[in-house]
């Protein structure tokens, strides 16, 4: 595990320009961080490492005033030129001990598990600092071939392993309460954010219904 302690994951945005548009991306992210966003996600599956460095670099320079960590999905070789913070991988991208020889041992790693054995493998690897649970709903923003996991069996992921987790998956307001007491230490959005007409206020009811448990 780093030695960088445990990220805030009470409200963790995963970006997507398919949603946003690559230039109201950065607009929407620090938009999103003043109502509450923690940690942010830059995933970009179909773009170059060239247009991921310079949307990552864009990125921590305008986060870096908020305090928000930045984390790079899946392009664990490109976070050190980025300047990030760490990296998110999933069960067919990097394995784990890889991903923290290239990252280091200051910057935190996630990785994505939909089942408590490969909650248990991440957290025996020595090396994850915390868990991506889901999908817990059905969702549209990413390809997914398990079928939703639900609050109970969100919960029994979280309860596998001690790693911090946080759920991932058709999540929004309403949804948030449902998931309070499942042991996660947070939730992680795409749509419920990236694309909205007013991403402050998004993640400000997101963050109120996480905190208070009831959904405005």
């Amino acid at each position: 595990m780093s030695g960088r302690g445990i990220p805030d994951l009470s409200l963790y945005l995963v970006t997507s320009s398919e949603l946003t548009g690559r230039g109201r991306l950065v607009d929407t992210v620090v938009a999103a961080t003043t109502g509450g966003v923690s940690l942010v996600q830059l995933r970009e599956p179909d773009a170059s490492d060239a247009d991921v460095v310079a949307l990552g670099r864009d990125l921590v320079a305008a986060l870096a005033p908020t305090g928000v960590p930045l984390l790079i999905n899946d392009r664990v070789h490109l976070v050190e030129e980025i300047g990030a913070a760490g990296a998110h991988v999933g069960q067919d991208d990097l394995d784990p001990v890889k991903a923290r020889e290239l990252i280091g041992p200051d910057r935190w790693l996630g990785q994505s598990v939909q089942t408590v054995e490969q909650a248990r493998a991440a957290a025996e690897s020595g090396e994850v600092d915390y868990l991506g649970i889901g999908p817990a709903w059905p969702t549209a923003t990413k390809q997914v071939t398990v079928p939703p996991l639900l609050p109970a069996g969100v919960r029994t992921i979280a309860h596998a392993t001690e790693l911090p987790s946080v759920a991932i998956g058709g999540i929004g307001v309403d949804e948030v309460p449902q998931l309070r007491t499942s042991g996660i230490s947070g939730v992680a959005v795409v749509s419920a954010i990236c694309g909205r007409l007013d991403p402050r206020g998004e993640a400000t009811r997101l963050r109120a219904a996480w905190e208070t448990g009831i959904a405005l």
